[in-house]
């Protein structure tokens, strides 16, 4: 990895550059020198519940092999999914029966984001769409300043939206027209985000690639308190990386935020104080949480169970090291994550055990998988939408 961002350098990189998977990027140029962890191999193991694909399903091109932040959005009784060539797809939660598809023909790069009768969608070329939940056809389409990469977030008659170029920019929801926009300075190297604004009654709380958590009101945009989060360390920009680049959570009237660098943050509603901060863990996928843990795969895809009192860790799983997991989805008292191989990993909430696979593709899962009535649909890079469910022995 520092050969790949010295050669970025090299080339004369500048402006607001971004780091995304880099190794992937490049490809196989230093694959003779290459001293980076590989991959852990999936060994042999007790299974302890039995898993069923109940259907799949495809859109089409999925991300187009690109970093992007495609996710499924469930709603009354349907999944939607968008690939990165434009086509958008509505199925049924039961079997996955086509209800409609639109070709927008525009390089989406964010959402679908589901509210009421309305689905929301980002682009790469700085388009932010609305269409209809029940045809997909188009509402309004409003041109922002930069791609966007962060999940639309909707707040009452708000559409809140965050560019890559810094800009978080409010619409109104139902006609497209811009209410409010504020920038806010980048580093000239950050991590390329995709972290969405948290709304905690009409306050949005936002994290930043320059280490500070901020929170404005919802309604205008104006700033009511930050609070550096994550602090800078080392002397060169790579080593001073402090994105907060997951949503932040919350839970329990308590803001939790993951840092590239800085670790995992406990944070209050109120004034911004940091309550505790575990410096430990990188991350940057963001957490997941329940009544009183928080989970997380760490940038080296090890599996954590936090405490939500003090981020003491509970357990640590690394038998899928360096797999490139998604960010887990908790439910019942399993946690779940997607690995690069398209296999979904089943483990313990007491103690991280695993306790099932099943492959859905050959290809990344990098989506969070999505848990609705006992199922888990996931969504891979190939455009793969399946629905799995747990057969107990």
């Amino acid at each position: 990895m520092r050969r790949i961002l010295a050669l970025i350098f090299i080339l004369g990189l500048s402006g607001c550059a971004t780091l995304t998977n880099m190794s992937d990027a490049v490809g196989d140029l230093f694959k003779d020198s290459d001293n980076s962890e590989p991959p852990a191999e999936l060994t042999e193991y007790e299974p302890e519940v039995k898993l069923e694909i109940v259907w799949d399903e495809s859109d089409g091109d999925g991300t187009d092999e690109l970093a992007l932040n495609l996710v499924p959005a469930v709603a009354e009784g349907r999944v939607i999914i968008a690939d990165h060539d434009g086509l958008i797809q509505a199925r049924s939660l039961l079997d996955g029966e086509l209800f409609w598809e639109v070709e927008t023909d525009l390089p989406i790069s964010s959402g679908p984001v589901i509210d009421g009768d309305l689905l929301f969608v980002g682009t790469s070329k700085a388009d932010v769409l609305a269409l209809s939940i029940n045809n997909g056809e188009a509402v309004w389409k409003h041109r922002v300043s930069s791609e966007i990469m962060a999940l639309p977030l909707v707040v009452d008659d708000l559409l809140i939206v965050r560019s890559a170029d810094g800009f978080d920019i409010a619409l109104d929801r139902a006609r497209g027209t811009q209410i409010w926009s504020i920038e806010h300075s980048i580093p000239a190297l950050s991590v390329r985000g995709e972290g969405s604004p948290v709304v905690i009654g009409d306050m949005l709380v936002i994290g930043y690639a320059n280490g500070k958590l901020i929170a404005m009101n919802a309604l205008d945009g104006a700033h009511i308190w930050e609070t550096s989060v994550a602090i800078p360390r080392g002397r060169s920009e790579i080593d001073r990386l402090t994105d907060l680049n997951g949503t932040p959570i919350v839970s329990d009237d308590t803001i939790f935020v993951s840092s590239y660098k800085s670790g995992i943050n406990a944070v209050t509603p109120v004034d911004g104080e940091v309550l505790w901060r575990n410096e430990s863990i990188s991350a940057f996928q963001g957490l997941s949480a329940d009544y009183s843990y928080l989970y997380l795969s760490d940038a080296s895809s090890d599996v954590w169970q936090l405490d939500q009192r003090n981020g003491a860790s509970y357990w640590k799983q690394t038998d899928l090291h360096q797999r490139r997991l998604s960010k887990p989805a908790v439910y019942d008292e399993y946690v779940v994550v997607g690995d690069f191989e398209g296999y979904l990993h089943w483990l313990s909430k007491t103690d991280g055990r695993l306790l099932g696979r099943i492959e859905i593709t050959d290809e990344p899962i990098v989506a969070q998988p999505v848990v609705q009535d006992g199922r888990v649909y996931v969504y891979t890079t190939d455009g793969t939408i399946a629905a799995v469910r747990v057969l107990l022995f």
